[in-house]
C-alpha cells in the first residue's frame, strides 16, 4: 500500500552524527520506507549545535515527528513503519 497524505505529507527529522553506524542504518530505513509511503526527512548533525548536541548526544540516531520522538537508538524497521502508518491512519479519519 503506498499511502498519499495530500497536502499533510509526513515530515521526519533525524538527528544524527558523522561516522555513526546507527544513523546509516536509520537512513537506510527511512529510504526503504519511502517506497511505501509518502513522506519527507530531513537530515540534523548534532555536532553543528550545541543544545541539539547535549540533548541528543547518547541517543543518535533520533527520529522525530512534530517534536516527538518516533524511534531512537537502534531503530528497528517494523516500529517506524507503524508509527507511519499510524499518523497516516489519524488522517483519513480526519
Amino acid at each position: 500500500a503506498f499511502f498519499i497524505l495530500g497536502g499533510n505529507e509526513m515530515e521526519l527529522l533525524l538527528y544524527t552524527r558523522p561516522n555513526c553506524p546507527l544513523c546509516d542504518d536509520a537512513k537506510q530505513l527511512l529510504h526503504l520506507l519511502q517506497d511505501d509511503f509518502s513522506f519527507t526527512w530531513q537530515e540534523v548533525n548534532i555536532e553543528e549545535n550545541d543544545a541539539l548536541h547535549e540533548r541528543f548526544c547518547i541517543s543518535i540516531p533520533v527520529i522525530m515527528h512534530n517534536g516527538d520522538i518516533l524511534q531512537q537508538g537502534n531503530v528497528d524497521y517494523i516500529e517506524l513503519e507503524e508509527a507511519i502508518t499510524a499518523y497516516c491512519s489519524s488522517l483519513t479519519r480526519k
